[in-house]
């Protein structure tokens, strides 16, 4: 072989390395193009708080009638969704806000009490988010209150960081009976690095994937 042909073979790359190179890129970008994620908007604990409160069977709630004490009472929500109010019977209160519930229970006193003002109190509730994926002790969590997902991570045993990938975590939602994905850096914040928590609703599926790992 004289010089010229030797300097030209130098200048190639192996046919196999390049075909691997080649197949090494389509599956990475297989696996980047095939699920895409919202980018996640945390809410102010106030505005998380709120939407937290919905009415769900089994909660306790406590009515009262300033203007009409005798029919103060406190009621637990039924499976059915209802519950039972004196003069009125069945009402409605599943699935909505106790400021709805007020609202509704109003003009349905309206002929009944000479003033318009109940108060709905939520003595005792809570709420199922699910944990799932590389943490110490995956399944539900039940909570009285606004939880993040960090925090739902540390109810779960916390992070297995011998395989979690904390940056990548998948919270997965039923808005409007679609399914949604959200992908949060929950590494971020335990770097202190950001400070805006990602707020959970009820039922939320929080994944926490694992890393890649080369043998």
């Amino acid at each position: 072989m004289n010089n010229q042909s030797f300097i030209h073979t130098r200048g190639r790359r192996p046919w196999h390395a390049m075909v691997l190179s080649c197949l090494l890129m389509a599956v990475l970008a297989g696996l980047t193009g095939c699920t895409t994620y919202d980018t996640p908007k945390p809410l102010p604990a106030d505005q998380a708080r709120s939407e937290m409160i919905i009415l769900r069977e089994g909660d306790e709630l406590k009515i009262t009638f300033p203007g009409s004490a005798n029919l103060d009472s406190t009621q637990q929500i039924r499976r059915d969704g209802k519950i039972v109010m004196p003069l009125i019977g069945e009402v409605q209160a599943s699935g909505m806000t106790p400021d709805a519930l007020r609202q509704s229970l109003v003009k349905l006193y309206a002929s009944q009490i000479s003033s318009q003002e109940i108060n709905v109190f939520v003595q005792s509730s809570s709420f199922p988010v699910f944990v799932n994926g590389a943490v110490i002790h995956p399944g539900k969590i039940l909570s009285d209150h606004p939880i993040t997902a960090l925090e739902a991570v540390m109810e779960a045993g916390g992070f297995d960081y011998s395989t979690a990938n904390t940056k990548d975590v998948k919270i997965i939602r039923n808005e409007g009976g679609k399914m949604k994905n959200y992908q949060v850096n929950l590494q971020r914040i335990l770097d202190g690095k950001e400070d805006a928590p990602f707020y959970l609703k009820p039922q939320d599926i929080i994944y926490v994937p694992q890393r890649f790992q080369f043998f």
